[in-house]
């Protein structure tokens, strides 16, 4: 059972109003169900070739999952409305932007907390290349370059 963050009476995850004082309680009781990580090995991705960029995840919830980049901009993080959703508490809200300008894929991190890591070093900015593997919070992809390649 969850508290009011005013007052510190009792609350529910249906309560959006305390019930003692009124005051709106915002996400503080909202309940979800835990996914599990999982214990198997990263997810063996069948290099084939791709018309366009693509990043594949092969660790983390949505094991397999294609993110093909088909625009200029992408922005990688929990927000729903993100362009690449990655749901988990590991990945910030707005995590990374991926900008593809003339076929090159460039990943910047946006302050994310956790950090963004291409082939395990921690990054600010990186232009990757096909094969490189990209980490966000308990997801690993793996990045392939398109183009036929």
């Amino acid at each position: 059972m969850d508290q009011c963050p005013v007052c510190g009476a009792p609350a529910t995850a249906d309560n959006a109003v305390c019930p003692e004082c009124g005051a709106r309680i915002e996400g503080s009781t909202a309940s979800f169900d835990v996914v599990a990580e999982t214990t198997a090995a990263p997810y063996e991705v069948e290099v084939g070739a791709t018309e366009v960029p693509v990043l594949i995840v092969r660790k983390g919830v949505e094991v397999g999952e294609r993110f093909y980049l088909e625009g200029p901009r992408f922005v990688i993080g929990r927000d729903p409305e993100s362009d690449i959703f990655l749901n988990d508490v590991t990945v910030s809200r707005a995590h990374a932007v991926l900008h593809v300008e003339d076929g090159a894929v460039r990943l910047e991190d946006v302050g994310s907390l956790n950090g963004t890591y291409v082939n395990d070093a921690i990054v600010t900015e990186a232009v990757l290349a096909s094969g490189d593997v990209v980490q966000i919070g308990r997801f690993q992809m793996i990045f392939l370059s398109g183009g036929g390649a």
